[in-house]
């Protein structure tokens, strides 16, 4: 009780400080070190259409660290292999809990092996499919028909799922969608420009609503 504790004081007193936001690194395998341009760019975006202020110098942090504090959102992505070990697990419930805020992206074939890994964090919780009408579609840009599809994999509709915690979403996964291809450089995936700025304003939604809420 006491290390949450202080583990409480320490995300508080970290998140008067200038936003920040950083990819998240993970055991497994899994490459979650992929798409390297996308969170920089939706950094960008963010600051030049939504008025936030984010250091613009992303940073990667490794889930068992207790720098994750440092950061009131962390970006994971990858399509293959995570592993959290029990250590990692409650590193991260305590962060979420604290009031942290995790976007996991599947970059593809990511689907179940994360789910698995989450019973770990909590094993009480389930991953609740977002409303099309939830905030989180319309904080900034409207999106009524809910998360965007970006990239075609198994001809699958996008999806949105969170977790809550006491009414607040502390966990959005989205996956058959590819968000982060879309934040990537252009010449990476050859999206056209339209495409890319729709997937830049789901991100910016993401950001504001983690960084308000």
């Amino acid at each position: 009780m006491k290390s949450y504790t202080f583990l409480m004081i320490l995300f508080s007193v970290f998140f008067v400080h200038a936003q920040e936001v950083a990819v998240l690194k993970y055991k497994g395998g899994g490459d979650w070190y992929s798409n390297p341009t996308a969170l920089p760019n939706l950094v960008k975006f963010c600051n030049d259409n939504i008025d936030t202020n984010i250091n613009e110098r992303t940073q990667t942090v490794e889930v068992g660290s207790i720098d994750i504090y440092q950061f009131p959102f962390l970006h994971m992505t990858g399509h293959g292999n995570v592993f959290f070990s029990e250590d990692d697990a409650d590193n991260l419930r305590k962060y979420l809990l604290s009031g942290g805020f995790l976007h996991i992206d599947d970059n593809y074939g990511m689907e179940p092996y994360i789910t698995k890994e989450l019973k770990k964090v909590f094993p009480n919780k389930e991953l609740i499919e977002m409303p099309s009408n939830h905030p989180i579609f319309n904080v900034a840009y409207e999106f009524p028909n809910g998360l965007p599809k970006i990239h075609e994999h198994d001809g699958k509709a996008p999806k949105a799922m969170g977790l809550f915690h006491e009414g607040r979403l502390i966990l959005l996964f989205t996956f058959e969608s590819d968000l982060g291809d879309g934040w990537e450089d252009q010449e990476v995936h050859n999206d056209p420009e339209n495409v890319r700025e729709k997937a830049l304003r789901m991100g910016a939604n993401i950001i504001k609503y983690a960084f308000e809420n």
